[in-house]
């Protein structure tokens, strides 16, 4: 691209240089010619006065007396009637030499010559002057060329090694621009795909983690239930028992992927409708009561029965969920799930014994990567980001003892 702008630009500085220099030297040329020969003129003219002059006053007309008022480089012959031709200086060598004539009244007749060569030398000047002139123009145009092409070929580049890191997986954009209307056009669009193919990868991986993280609880509660139904192989009723509360849990366990795949792809959440919020307790009871007691606690329930809330039971059972990891992994005692009412909704609280939340984090336990000890920062962020995309909101209500709340909505009495 560089080559083809340099020869581009050169070539159109050559075209402009031909026009603008031939019919200039040609002018040129003429012009010296002409002043050439009105100066032999004007030499012609004065020495033709001057033989007048000698004339008039009838005095001798010769080539001593005259010759000094002739310009040096220049031959003059003069013709008087009834007088032999006097010559003045030297007759100019080769053909063609500049001559003017002028005749008297009296019948005197001067000529005046003057050697070609002077006029070529002039030309010569002109023509080199010209050509040094050109020669500037041609190199200026030359560096303007490579700085322009210097110009316009590094955007390009940067523009391709934008395209070649996107495709690479690195979509920072570069902010760059360039002065050049198109080329920051197309800047701009790539630097918008950047921060698109950014929050996509971003999303993706936050997928990935909360994915991972919602669905560890789920399966380790299902390896213990399939554990505790191996033990129990000589107790049939016991067996089926486990085994009904094992395939809930597997239908949990898919409704938190297609819950987090919903998150993901539907930023609009789905319709809440009513549901027992009881059936959702005695769930998170059944599910938890073997990880409790494998801990040396106790999980029990109280406040309200027989309350209807909007909202999604899955959802809300994985919050509950997160909820009570959260207080197995770092509280201790007893955890208690408390139903009350508050307003127009529905409150669940999940306490439990231990230290409580540091000062220091207080409402920031929500934040991703900011978390306790042993823990990855991810779960009470989802667990927020599940109970609002379901039309209710998450709290941290007490640090000691600690106190998560979770607030749903109850339908309206029509």
């Amino acid at each position: 691209m560089k080559r083809r702008m340099i020869n581009s630009l050169l070539g159109v500085v050559l075209v402009v240089v031909a026009v603008f220099c031939v019919p200039l030297a040609l002018v040129e040329k003429q012009s010296i010619i002409d002043t050439a020969n009105e100066r032999a003129d004007a030499a012609a003219v004065r020495l033709l006065g001057l033989v007048e002059t000698r004339l008039a006053a009838h005095e001798p007309v010769t080539g001593e007396r005259i010759g000094s008022q002739v310009v040096d480089g220049y031959y003059a012959e003069i013709q008087v009637p009834d007088q032999p031709l006097i010559t003045i200086g030297s007759k100019p060598a080769g053909g063609d030499p500049v001559r003017a004539t002028e005749s008297g009244a009296s019948g005197e007749t001067v000529t005046v010559e003057q050697s070609r060569s002077e006029v070529d030398r002039e030309i010569g000047h002109m023509l080199l002057l010209l050509g040094l002139v050109a020669l500037l123009a041609v190199q200026a145009a030359v560096a303007l060329a490579v700085w322009q092409a210097r110009r316009l070929a590094r955007p390009l580049t940067d523009l391709v090694e934008t395209a070649e890191r996107l495709g690479s997986g690195d979509p920072r954009p570069r902010d760059r621009r360039y002065g050049v209307a198109e080329l920051d056009r197309v800047a701009e669009v790539l630097d918008a795909s950047a921060e698109r193919i950014g929050r996509m990868l971003t999303a993706e991986r936050r997928l990935a983690a909360d994915a991972s993280h919602q669905l560890r609880t789920p399966l380790t509660a299902l390896s213990m239930r399939l554990e505790e139904i191996t033990a129990l192989s000589h107790q049939p009723e016991t067996v089926r028992e486990e085994a009904s509360i094992a395939l809930q849990q597997v239908e949990r366990l898919t409704d938190v992927v297609q819950r987090l795949l919903t998150n993901q792809r539907d930023t609009h959440g789905p319709s809440a409708g009513g549901f027992e919020l009881d059936e959702v307790i005695r769930q998170q009871r059944e599910e938890w009561a073997a990880t409790m007691r494998g801990a040396g606690r106790r999980l029990v329930t109280e406040g309200l029965a027989g309350v209807i809330a909007l909202g999604t039971p899955g959802t809300v059972s994985q919050v509950l969920a997160t909820l009570i990891e959260n207080s197995l992994m770092h509280g201790a005692g007893t955890v208690t799930l408390r139903v009350r009412p508050s307003s127009s909704s529905v409150v669940v609280e999940v306490q439990d014994e231990g230290p409580g939340v540091p000062a220091e984090l207080g409402n920031r336990v929500f934040e991703r990567t900011v978390s306790g000890r042993n823990s990855t920062g991810i779960g009470l962020a989802v667990a927020r980001d599940l109970a609002e995309a379901d039309g209710g909101r998450l709290e941290l209500l007490s640090l000691r003892p600690p106190v998560f709340a979770l607030f749903l909505n109850r339908p309206t009495v029509g």
